[in-house]
């Protein structure tokens, strides 16, 4: 392949002015016969794009702290949904090229001939990939963060499949990059721009939106990546930014481009989707305000992990998860119905030894009280007598009487202090 170079030289005031055009040529061919094989650079670059996506979405998600083949794991879900919804989304789109009145239907089972809606592939991508996080009990919005750089730089590579076919191209222009487009024949002579061989003849020059698009994917990339280094964010907030960053750019390549494609109001159907999407993207990235999830909150709840066409192994996948969410319920609803401050059994016996101990000893000081009582009562009769006959031999004087009478407060108290020990220890064992 060479550059076209168109040179025009004018004489002007006596001097040579040279204008100098040098335009992008396309590839020759997008499909080479490998014998009764096809090879086709389209199909490559989209199977390159997926790869590079696990493995860069492996290496993310090991930095996060997941387990190691969870991102392969749950590919396996997401990208045969991802295919076919990009697939139902261009031939929903571009009917008319289908079921059209020169279309043939069979021609919309032909993925391998192009034709992929980057919005059909995200959404049942998105629902593959929902799946396997339910079996394999992943969080899916901290997924989705660790694959939106990979995810779109697979896109940047898949560009480069529209450019080896000669599709999604803008409107013709002069500009120094221009595009050009040949025209392609089969073996046979018919006129056939995506699968044929090129005759060298250009038919227009238009501008390169696959390279508008795939340089704008890599600079969002790159923002993507700078940004989850320097603010660390998650609960899928960073893959809203991929989509909303996808879409900006996407909107304007799409005003573009001038290839058949279904409009409303004259605007392209794309231009539209791409402007819904964007909205709900920043609303889910203004709302979800929840932070980075924790390596362990990304660690998978179940230890087996099934392919997806296991079907036995996957039920019993899920009845282990089930059986472990029950018990990890009832042992929740135990600890829930234990009340704060409960005393154990164990102690329950003790508590309620003690609490009887407490209760003997007060009986007892009780009837100590009672029996020093009686004492002090009998021991007042007896020495009223010895008083009396006292008083009857001699006379006693204001003095002597003065002295008696001070004494009774002190054996008065001398026969309450056996009491008094008995209320102390009796406080003291309550």
């Amino acid at each position: 392949m060479t550059l076209r170079v168109l040179a025009d030289s004018v004489l002007s005031n006596g001097g040579v002015t040279a204008d100098v055009l040098a335009y992008i040529p396309s590839p020759a061919q997008g499909v080479w016969q490998i014998g009764p094989f096809p090879l086709r650079a389209y199909a490559l670059c989209i199977i390159l794009g997926i790869v590079v996506a696990i493995w860069w979405g492996e290496r993310r998600w090991r930095e996060r702290g997941g387990q190691p083949g969870a991102i392969l794991d749950v590919a396996m879900f997401a990208v045969p949904f991802g295919l076919v919804g990009g697939r139902l989304y261009h031939v929903a789109t571009d009917w008319q090229k289908y079921f059209g009145a020169d279309g043939h239907p069979i021609d919309a089972l032909k993925i391998y001939q192009g034709g992929l809606g980057i919005w059909g592939a995200v959404f049942l991508g998105g629902v593959g990939a929902w799946i396997g996080c339910r079996i394999y009990r992943i969080p899916l919005p901290a997924l989705g963060d660790a694959i939106a750089p990979p995810i779109l730089l697979a896109q940047a590579i898949g560009r480069l499949g529209n450019y080896f076919n000669q599709e999604l191209y803008g409107r013709e222009t002069d500009l120094p990059w221009g595009l050009e487009i040949y025209l392609r024949f089969d073996d046979d002579g018919k006129f056939d721009p995506m699968n044929g061989v090129s005759t060298g003849v250009v038919d227009k020059v238009v501008h390169p939106t696959f390279l508008y698009e795939l340089l704008w994917n890599l600079l969002i990339v790159v923002l993507l990546v700078q940004i989850d280094k320097r603010y660390r964010i998650g609960h899928g907030r960073l893959f809203a930014l991929y989509v909303a960053g996808y879409c900006v750019g996407r909107f304007f390549v799409e005003l573009m481009r001038d290839d058949e494609a279904t409009k409303i109001a004259g605007i392209r159907i794309n231009s539209f989707t791409s402007a819904l999407v964007f909205l709900a993207a920043i609303a889910y990235f203004v709302f979800a305000t929840r932070g980075r999830e924790t390596a362990e909150q990304l660690q998978p709840s179940t230890g087996s992990r099934p392919w997806p066409w296991q079907i036995a192994a996957l039920r019993a996948a899920a009845a282990e998860q089930a059986t472990a969410k029950t018990s990890d319920a009832a042992s929740t609803d135990q600890d829930a119905a234990q009340p704060q401050g409960a005393v154990p059994d164990t102690d329950t016996g003790a508590a309620e030894d003690t609490g009887g101990g407490a209760g003997k000893d007060a009986a007892t000081i009780t009837a100590d009280d009672s029996d020093n009582a009686v004492e002090l009562d009998k021991s007042e009769q007896t020495a009223e007598p010895e008083k009396t006959a006292g008083a009857e031999k001699d006379t006693p004087s204001a003095g002597s009487t003065s002295s008696e009478k001070s004494t009774e407060p002190d054996r008065s108290a001398d026969s309450e202090s056996p009491a008094a020990p008995a209320a102390g220890t009796a406080a003291e064992q309550k």
